[in-house]
């Protein structure tokens, strides 16, 4: 995977018509203009979402046209359910209104979460990275590896259901029959580290490799964690000596639930507007996340992180998300039966 490169999706020289209405109606740049656009977080400060979501805030408001204001506001949640619902229920559908939420987000209604709204219908803007997660255990914990937590129990911190720590706890257990034990609740994934570091919980699955090594790289130095295993459609090549989950399907219907679920790895930072946004407005919104991804400052910034970086553009990830409901029911039933408690 990696860091720097992007990919080569040029945003060309849009002309005229493509950000603009008929004459008698308003311009997208006359709309923006003195505007202010909102972006919703789902999860706390300082956590993986929020510093790719601040990142662009910073950028992307140049690229549109009439250079609104972009604000961003944390709206935590139910592992990020509360703000993708307000967003495609009650966020205005003007074009004024951005988010970023779990990974998982897109799919969860299709997985039989408490989710009140079609993944399919979010107008979707782009991803700036697909990602690897990994299941962690503090170094005291008796788990040490995939093996172990196979035959050893484990208790793990999770957020609230749909959320990525839930989702593959669950997907471990109910899959592979791990010995897991899930604590859900701690609202938001620093708190359940807090919680590891205390000794309350054992580790945590669903974290991104890319987080760990961006922020945490004293955990690395001083052996603070054990990484159990990897979770993505492809191997993350730095810690290649980390099993992948893929690799551990034993049937053919273990491989197919697991690449329903980690579909969403492709799509690690997504960013939406609400449905029904117009046409102009989409296509303004898709082009200035394009040009933000090629952004010398937007891209010294990344550097400087040392975050992932592979940028999807809005379409793609709309036919993604679209092409993850196309499931044959048997398989959509039991990936629906594995998330359950």
């Amino acid at each position: 995977m990696r860091r720097l490169g992007h990919r080569l999706i040029p945003v060309g020289l849009l002309s005229a018509a493509a950000f603009s209405t008929p004459a008698s109606a308003q311009s997208v740049e006359e709309f923006y203009r003195g505007k202010t656009v909102s972006l919703s977080i789902g999860f706390d400060t300082g956590g993986g979402y929020d510093i790719y979501g601040r990142l662009l805030s910073r950028h992307m408001g140049k690229y549109i046209p009439g250079r609104p204001a972009i604000i961003v506001q944390n709206m935590p949640g139910a592992g990020s359910l509360r703000a993708a619902q307000h967003l495609f229920s009650l966020a205005p559908k003007d074009g004024t209104a951005l988010g970023t939420f779990g990974r998982q987000m897109g799919i969860a209604p299709l997985l039989g979460t408490s989710a009140q709204y079609d993944g399919t219908k979010f107008t979707w803007i782009g991803s700036i990275t697909n990602e690897v997660s990994t299941c962690i255990a503090w170094h005291t914990a008796t788990v040490k590896a995939w093996t172990d937590m196979l035959e050893k129990p484990i208790t793990l911190g999770g957020d609230g259901p749909g959320a990525d720590p839930d989702v593959f706890a669950l997907l471990y257990r109910n899959v592979f029959d791990a010995k897991i034990k899930l604590v859900s609740g701690y609202h938001g994934t620093t708190p359940i580290i807090l919680a590891m570091e205390r000794g309350e919980v054992d580790g945590l699955c669903g974290y991104s490799w890319s987080t760990i090594r961006s922020k945490h790289q004293p955990w690395l130095k001083d052996k603070k964690i054990n990484i159990l295993v990897q979770a993505g459609l492809k191997k993350d090549a730095e810690i290649a000596d980390v099993p992948l989950v893929l690799d551990m399907a034993r049937t053919e219907e273990q491989r197919q639930i697991l690449k329903l679920i980690l579909t969403s790895q492709e799509t690690a930072r997504p960013f939406a507007a609400p449905p029904g946004v117009p046409a102009d407005r989409t296509a303004a919104l898709r082009a200035a996340f394009d040009a933000t991804m090629k952004d010398a400052d937007y891209l010294a910034e990344i550097a400087s992180t040392k975050l992932e970086f592979e940028p999807m553009p809005g379409a793609e990830l709309q036919a993604l998300v679209e092409t993850s409901t196309r499931v044959t029911p048997a398989v959509l039933a039991r990936a629906r039966a594995v998330r359950a408690e």
